[in-house]
């Protein structure tokens, strides 16, 4: 599990937080690269918020001109990393995920493209982008290391490490459900 023990009692009841939290989407969006799939990870650029810097899916809140949550997660990728995404699978949705420190309920939608898109990253919004092989995903294993910044820094967090990036939270816990996805697929 990837979920701190911290935060495992911490958790209000679902009730609370489904009817208060705002709405959110993320995009764990996959494509070839030779003979290899990967998977889009971008670093958050530094602003003033509680996810500045971190490593995260591509995705954001839900706007008002957003008919549904899935498109919510192609917009916010399409903004973040500049890429087309038209030509896109059906979005296959993961377990929504309630983050407390932003008050978000995030739904994590997953899919891929069939051609190496072309990315023109956001400045603005993405310091960097990550791309990760599937192979080197299921890899990864899950360690425990404390934070090293932010207003939990020294805390102990679950997360998973790749090209010198820690990915914790949310997307580590999401990380860890599309690994178990993944490895369905594989036995099937």
């Amino acid at each position: 599990m990837a979920t701190p023990l911290h935060r495992r009692n911490e958790m209000p009841p679902a009730s609370v937080y489904t009817k208060n939290a705002k709405r959110a989407a993320v995009l764990l969006f996959c494509y070839p690269k030779g003979d290899q799939m990967y998977l889009s990870l971008i670093k958050r650029s530094e602003y003033q918020g509680v996810h500045s810097g971190q490593i995260s899916f591509p995705g954001g809140k839900s706007e008002l001109s957003d008919a549904s949550l899935e498109e919510t997660a192609l917009r916010e990728c399409r903004e973040e990393l500049g890429v087309s995404l038209e030509a896109v699978a059906k979005l296959i949705p993961l377990t929504p995920l309630y983050i407390p420190p932003s008050n978000f309920l995030v739904s994590p939608f997953i899919t891929y493209d069939p051609q190496d898109p072309d990315f023109f990253p956001d400045r603005r919004e993405v310091a960097s982008h990550i791309e990760l092989p599937l192979f080197k995903l299921m890899e990864l294993e899950i360690e425990q290391r404390k934070l090293t910044q932010g207003p939990l820094q020294g805390s102990p967090v679950p997360c998973y490490f790749y090209q010198g990036h820690m990915i914790w939270g949310a997307t580590a816990m999401i990380l860890t459900e599309f690994k178990v996805f993944l490895a369905a697929l594989s036995t099937n």
